[in-house]
């Protein structure tokens, strides 16, 4: 009897059904493993025939053949062990076939025949539920990630032992419940908006920019408090809705730095500048998700941009563009989504004092030329506000009044109503000013007469491209949701220009 048992194998941001068959006859007692299946799934063997063993059921002494279908896709992950265990209970008459059906199984086991916790957890529930199964036993850990997707019963199993007789029907393992989910809540103890005193213009820059889900440059000298504006971001950005949940959990989970809790704060992810490309934009042997894609729908925080190598910068310019990142290796094609806001900061010069009315700058023409041209005009150009960020005097800083944090509770008030003005008009949650293509701002965005002569005039003094162009008028539509006004005004326009001339001049 050839028993057939369900499993996925995640690919990338997805998955695929996978049926692991079993064949038991008389001969030499040996189990071999077929179909593409790594190393992991190799050693595979020695953790099934113990975990059985040591489970008190019986392993076959039989010629045992396990089959990973379809055998030309590779197959990769220690999560097969169950599945496999389970065909062979049922080649060996241990189970019964139709006890096993209409479900999916997928964990890892340990020599005593406890599941361990594994990656892609969501992946296999979303795969199963679209390939129409009914429910998907998975190891107790990685249930409360596998509940987010909806219309699929999930189960979470302790031991192997548990699982054989809740399929005897001799004990029950119940669906795990959505009120058990564990959640993830960032930490608020970041810095608010009015913990930095002055800066007004800035903090106003930031505000659009978070709401309008736009990319931002903060150039000026050390100390001014660019990382520190930047880190505001955290307690200004909204939860995540339930699609995006599953959405950042599933990355997370697939790079494997959740173990079964859910993310419900936008992530917040600052790469060293010695991050390797890789590191940055995903891949390796086994691709995995980048820093680009862990900051998917949250920001991706860039502090001293210029110091980054040129090489790791310029691969950020087509996700920038598309929302998305392929890798593209010896064994396939993954993509992952990169949907991410950037936030980056950088000095004027290598000394940080160029233009600095206090301090001289040290630095040569030359090593200025050269400080600048590490960043290109096309990676620039894809950056929709630069703001020069000039420093505090330090009797400012001795402010020793009560704060409230009003600037805060503001900002996060007037970025709340411009995103529902947004989902308003664009008829989708996801759907930011920013995000917008060139046919989407003609069709959603009118301008009237005033704006298009200004805009027009500001265009061929400022040399700017038609991308520029674009980021002018939508930069500008988020400056009037902030305002509360239905159309866009000139003095919009004039704000979101002035944002973009310092991207001239850079």
């Amino acid at each position: 009897m050839v028993a057939h048992i369900i499993s996925v194998a995640p690919i990338g941001f997805d998955g695929s059904i996978i049926e692991v068959e079993s064949d038991a006859k008389k001969g030499l007692p040996t189990i071999q493993i077929v179909g593409m299946g790594n190393k992991a799934i190799d050693e595979a063997k020695e953790r099934v025939r113990s975990a059985i063993s040591n489970s008190l059921l019986e392993f076959p002494s039989k010629k045992i053949t396990i089959n990973l279908a379809p055998a030309e896709l590779p197959k990769d992950g220690a999560h097969f062990d169950l599945p496999i265990a389970l065909s062979i209970l049922v080649s060996s008459g241990q189970l019964h076939q139709e006890e096993v059906n209409k479900a999916v199984y997928a964990g890892e086991l340990a020599l005593d025949g406890a599941l361990r916790p594994i990656r892609g957890s969501i992946n296999i529930a979303e795969t199963a539920k679209n390939a129409g199964y009914e429910r998907v036993y998975l190891p107790k850990q990685n249930a409360e990630q596998a509940c987010l997707i909806e219309d699929i019963e999930v189960i979470g199993i302790s031991t192997l032992k548990e699982l054989f007789l809740h399929l005897k029907k001799e004990t029950i393992a119940h669906p795990h419940s959505v009120s058990n989910i564990r959640e993830i809540h960032a930490d608020h103890a970041g810095p608010k908006l009015d913990d930095i005193h002055g800066q007004d213009t800035a903090k106003r820059a930031l505000t659009i920019a978070t709401a309008g889900r736009h990319n931002i440059l903060l150039n000026g000298p050390p100390g001014a408090g660019k990382t520190m504006l930047a880190k505001t971001l955290v307690g200004l950005l909204p939860d995540l809705t339930a699609s995006e949940k599953i959405a950042t959990t599933k990355l997370h989970s697939i790079a494997g730095e959740v173990d079964g809790e859910i993310i419900t704060r936008r992530p917040f992810r600052s790469p060293h500048h010695t991050s390797s490309r890789i590191a940055l934009t995903g891949g390796g042997t086994k691709p995995k998700p980048g820093e680009i894609s862990l900051a998917h729908l949250g920001v991706l925080f860039l502090d001293e941009l210029p110091e980054y190598a040129r090489g790791t910068l310029e691969a950020l310019r087509q996700p920038l563009e598309d929302k998305e990142i392929s890798i593209a290796r010896a064994g396939g094609r993954i993509t992952y989504p990169a949907d991410f806001m950037l936030v980056a900061t950088m000095n004027p010069c290598p000394c940080g004092h160029y233009g600095d009315p206090t301090k001289e700058c040290s630095c040569t023409s030359t090593q200025l030329l050269s400080y600048q041209k590490r960043l290109s005009g096309p990676l620039l150009d894809r950056i929709d506000m630069i703001l020069n960020v000039s420093r505090i005097s330090n009797d400012s800083l001795i402010n020793t009044n009560i704060l409230n944090y009003s600037q805060h509770h503001d900002a996060i008030r007037d970025i709340s109503s411009a995103t529902k003005s947004q989902f308003n008009r664009y008829s989708r949650s996801d759907k930011y000013n920013s995000s917008l293509s060139s046919n989407e701002v003609s069709r959603h965005l009118s301008l009237s007469n005033e704006v298009r002569t200004l805009l027009l005039a500001a265009t061929e003094k400022l040399n700017l491209s038609a991308r520029s162009y674009f980021k002018i008028i939508k930069v500008a539509r988020t400056i009037a949701d902030l305002d509360g006004d239905a159309d866009i005004l000139p003095r919009h326009v004039s704000e979101a220009l002035q944002y973009r001339a310092n991207i001239s001049q850079s």
